[in-house]
This record gives C-alpha cells, sequence and structure tokens, in this order.
C-alpha cells in the first residue's frame, strides 16, 4: 500500500527543522556517521539476543522474526502529547460507559444512536456478560488507541484495541535499548519516561482487585503458551510487574475462587491478566474443547471473586463496524463532541454506502470488521483489477462484515537507511490504563513504522517495523 508523501514530522516544507526534533538533530549532526550505523547493527543483536522476536502465523513454518528497530525517534512535544491526552481519556472512558451500557440498559440502543444488529450478530458480545459489572465497574483495563496524524495539529484515531492490546514490550525495550546505545543523547533532550509502566500497570491492575481481596492483592499473567505470537510479551510483562505467568493448567477453581499452583501448593489469584481469548477462557462456558482456560473460572468471576482484564465480552469494541460509530458513542456517554476524530468511514451494511464503496474500490482501503494485524483488506490503489474484481464479490456477498475508508496520506519520520535519513510512513499505538482511581496513559506508546519507500503498510506481519516514542518533558 503506497502513498504520496505526508505531512513530515521532522522538516519543514522549507527544509527546516520542526522544533520537537531540534535537539536530537543537533546532537545527530555531531555523530560519526559511521559510527551511528554500527549501533543499528548493534541494537539488532541485543534484539535478536533477548529474544524479542514474534511468530507469523499462516506460514508454512510460522517462523519467529525479528522486528526491525528504526534508531531514529519519532519525537511529540509536551503541548502535542497534552492534547492527544484529553482525547484519548474521553475516548476510553466512553468506551468504558459503552460497554456497561451495552450489558445492562442498552440505553444507546433505545435511544436509536446505535443499530441493535451490531452487537446482536457480533460474536464478541457475550449474554454471559448481561447484568454483571466487574470490579472496580471497569470493563477496559487495558486499552491500545492506534493514531495516525495527517498534518501540524491533526491525529485521527484508526482503530481501537480494547480486547488485549500487545505491543507495549517494545515500547519498553525499545527505550531501554535506546538509552544502553546513547546515554548522552538523553542528557541533551529530556524525554518523559515509559520504564515506570509495568508498575503502573500492576498497580493498576491491583486497584482494580474483588472485595475482599486483601491490601497485596494477588496477580497473574494468564498466557496460552510459548507457542503463541505475543509469548515473549507476556513473559516479560510478568517478571517486570512480579506477577506470576501462568497457563490454564496451573490454575483451578477450588471453594469458589481460582487457585493457582505454587511451590508452596495453590495459592487463590485475585486478579488474572489474561492474553487468552474469550473463546478459550472457560471451557465450561464457551468453547468445551479449549485447553487454554480453566474451568469454572466465569463462575468465580460472575460471583465476583476474581477481577479478569481485560473483561470478557469487551472485544465488541474493537469491531470496525462500532468504531464507525463512536463520534455518536463519545457524545453519547460523555455530552461532550469528540476531541479526537474518526477516519471518515463508509459502512457497507448501509446500502447507499456499499453503492459508494462498489463504485470507487479502486481508490478506498476496504476492512473486515473483525479483521486485525493488516490480514482481509483490500488496498485499492494498489490492488490489480482482478484482485478489485475478487474483493467485490466478497463484498457484494457479505456487505455487513466490511466498512471502507479512503487512503490518507499519513505523516512520516525519518529512519535510517544506508543513504541516510529518509522519511516513512507511522502511526501510533498510545497505551491507556484504567481502574476505579482514573486513566492513566503511558507518555508516547508504540510507533509503527512502514520500512518500504511510500508504503502505509505498518504491521509487523506484514513488515513494519518500530521506533522509540518520545514525549519532550517541556
Amino acid at each position: 500500500m503506497t502513498s504520496e508523501p505526508g505531512f513530515d514530522e521532522m522538516h519543514a516544507p522549507d527544509g527546516s527543522v520542526r522544533p520537537a526534533y531540534a535537539g536530537y538533530n543537533e546532537w545527530l549532526s555531531q555523530q560519526d556517521e559511521r559510527w551511528i550505523h554500527s549501533k543499528s547493527f548493534e541494537a539488532e543483536t541485543f534484539f535478536r539476543k533477548t529474544g524479542i522476536t514474534f511468530n507469523v502465523y499462516g506460514e508454512d513454518d510460522a517462523e519467529e522474526r525479528l522486528i526491525p528497530f528504526d534508531m531514529v525517534p519519532r519525537i511529540i512535544t509536551g503541548g502535542e502529547w497534552r492534547r492527544l491526552s484529553r482525547g484519548i481519556e474521553q475516548r476510553v472512558r466512553a468506551l468504558n460507559a459503552f460497554m456497561h451500557d451495552l450489558y445492562h440498559r442498552q440505553e444507546i440502543i433505545r435511544a436509536g444512536r446505535l443499530p441493535e444488529r451490531l452487537f446482536r450478530n457480533n460474536d464478541a458480545w457475550l449474554p454471559q456478560m448481561v447484568g454483571f459489572t466487574p470490579p472496580g465497574g471497569v470493563y477496559t483495563h487495558i486499552v491500545g488507541i492506534d493514531l495516525v496524524r495527517t498534518g501540524p495539529d491533526e491525529f485521527m484515531v484508526l482503530e481501537d484495541n480494547a480486547r488485549t492490546p500487545s505491543g507495549v514490550s517494545y515500547m519498553l525495550e525499545n527505550r531501554e535499548t535506546m538509552m544502553a546505545m546513547f546515554p548522552e543523547l538523553f542528557s541533551h533532550v529530556s524525554v518523559r519516561p515509559v520504564s515506570d509502566y509495568p508498575s503502573r500497570l500492576a498497580a493498576s491492575l491491583a486497584a482494580c482487585a474483588p472485595e475482599g481481596a486483601g491490601p497485596k492483592p494477588s496477580i497473574a499473567v494468564l498466557t496460552p503458551g510459548i507457542y503463541n505470537s505475543a509469548y515473549f510479551e507476556h513473559a516479560f510483562l510478568a517478571d517486570q510487574m512480579g506477577a506470576e505467568l501462568v497457563e490454564g493448567s496451573d490454575l483451578r477453581v477450588f471453594n469458589g475462587k481460582v487457585q493457582m499452583r505454587t511451590t508452596a501448593g495453590y495459592q487463590p489469584v485475585d486478579v488474572i491478566y489474561r492474553r487468552v481469548d474469550d473463546d478459550f477462557l472457560d471451557p465450561l462456558t464457551f468453547n468445551p474443547d479449549s485447553v487454554l482456560g480453566v474451568p469454572g473460572i466465569m463462575d468465580v468471576y460472575r460471583a465476583g471473586n476474581v477481577t479478569i482484564a481485560n473483561a470478557p465480552g469487551t472485544g465488541v469494541a474493537d469491531d470496525k463496524a462500532i468504531y464507525s460509530f463512536m463520534p455518536e458513542i463519545v457524545e453519547f456517554y460523555t455530552g461532550e463532541k469528540p476531541l479526537l476524530p474518526n477516519v471518515e468511514t463508509w459502512r457497507c451494511a448501509d446500502p447507499d454506502a456499499l453503492s459508494y464503496v462498489l463504485d470507487n474500490l479502486a481508490e478506498l482501503v476496504v476492512k473486515e470488521v473483525h479483521g486485525s494485524g493488516g490480514y482481509g483488506m483490500l488496498i485499492g490503489p494498489t490492488s490489480s483489477k482482478k484482485e478489485i474484481a475478487a474483493f467485490r464479490q466478497k463484498l457484494e456477498a457479505k456487505p455487513e462484515n466490511y466498512i471502507a475508508q479512503p487512503t490518507l496520506s499519513l505523516s512520516t519520520c525519518p529512519i535510517l537507511t544506508r543513504e541516510g535519513l529518509a522519511p516513512r510512513h507511522v502511526d501510533l499505538r498510545p497505551f491507556v490504563l484504567c481502574s476505579p482511581t482514573g486513566v492513566d496513559i503511558t507518555p508516547g506508546g508504540l510507533t509503527r513504522v512502514a520500512l518500504k519507500k511510500g508504503s502505509l503498510v505498518v504491521n509487523s506481519s506484514q513488515g513494519g517495523g518500530t521506533k522509540d516514542s518520545w514525549v519532550l518533558d517541556d
């Protein structure tokens, strides 16, 4: 997927360096180019030794790959971040209120602001959650809001990730790598820290513990196991939080509690940060063939004796058809206009929208409403007539499965190439923690970068890389 050059975050049209990058550019201009390139190789070696890889599903060997890391940071000013944070907090609060309403009175549907069909036919909506309020009233404990930039003050939300947002381990390791390789750079430029995210995550999860958990709630990270594509992250976060990393076989339900196997016998668990999909969470409630979950855990959960983060059923908020209604959702629950706009979206379930999309397939990006990772998409401008014709048939057969968006001109940040710095398109996933005590947004997030010239596809599964994201401490 390629595009015209977008807004350059480092350089103004006249070639001058924008204020956000002034300190970094001053430092970079004083460095030896060969030394910088040698550091790039050093970073790759570090990531490989640390084992920071991800699995690529759907390929014959499902090999583990290194996510490419680019050493030029993506820099955001303190003022820009404050504006972004207000919009992110507003959106996350609305998402949580929406989840509560959807599983209780469904006022937004009664008010005619959201079609009932959007969740009645949605596999992510769980009838088992109806009438139940999670401990602390929090559904979306950890949220990733994907942002794109198209101009100096133009940020838009591309996607909401309220189920199990991944990538935070790369945000942390990218920063650690940069600080290890260029310690003097961080004395030259004042950057807000991100290294305290694991302790903030632990504190936020503890604040969501059920009543009766005691002053020091027990926290565990539930992983599907070593063959999961994000296993490195599961192990990393458990280690950094001082929490236990467990698989379903390490847990059992006993005396109305979820108990964890330890060297001292079984011990109760208060909060489970699960990285197992809803369908596999409890074979007695969902998929009976699942060996990844814990039989009976949903009974303990509904009895209020364990916290599951994120709450089962939050995947409804990840649906791209629901995403298209987020402006209405934000306004309905906050009484305010959205501070962060959506990307213009056509809902193919609507006949007029479908007609427009079919007439303009060659110019649009069409996505599955339940899709992720850059799969199941049509990218009109880079697709052949044969590919467009084949996709047209799928779209006409099940229009409700798709939404369409314009091809955006994403902003660019420079990456280090053999020829020097070169602009590449980026997006940003800030990570947000929600608890009864408030909303906590880590300054920065994960910047994903399209490494191919002109490409707009930043997903690691599609060949994208990552950068360290800086928020200036001003």
